[in-house]
């Protein structure tokens, strides 16, 4: 499995995986990090996250467990060259995702805001 970054031709995979409208992953392209997981040329996940003030926030982490496990490394490595704390929402019935981010060593820092209608948890990975 190879992690590139993600191009405009990657968008309408990107929606195939998220359910989003492609314009919608196009943006995401442009406006945020985004790294991709590939397989023989095959998009089988991505991971997107921008920085600000001190603090790498993940917006979107797609993909199987062992997918979601390789992604979460790219934004703790950008986090953690930069000195920066990494920042991530779940909605609480994404179970895969809590468990991803807590074996990355993320920790539950309270309750998040409501993403469509779905309760999220706030999880926080400090520098070390």
């Amino acid at each position: 499995m190879d992690i590139r970054d993600a191009v405009e031709a990657d968008a309408e995979r990107l929606a195939e995986l998220t359910g989003s409208p492609k314009d919608v992953m196009r943006n995401l392209v442009h406006d945020r990090t985004v790294r991709v997981a590939t397989d023989e040329e095959t998009i089988e996940g991505f991971v997107s996250y921008d920085a600000r003030e001190e603090t790498v926030h993940v917006t979107q982490l797609e993909g199987t467990d062992d997918v979601r496990d390789r992604l979460l490394g790219e934004p703790i490595r950008f986090a953690d060259s930069e000195g920066m704390a990494v920042e991530l929402l779940v909605p609480e019935a994404e179970s895969a995702t809590r468990d991803t981010a807590e074996n990355a060593g993320f920790e539950r820092t309270g309750s998040g805001p409501t993403f469509e209608g779905q309760p999220t948890v706030r999880y926080r990975l400090d520098p070390s």
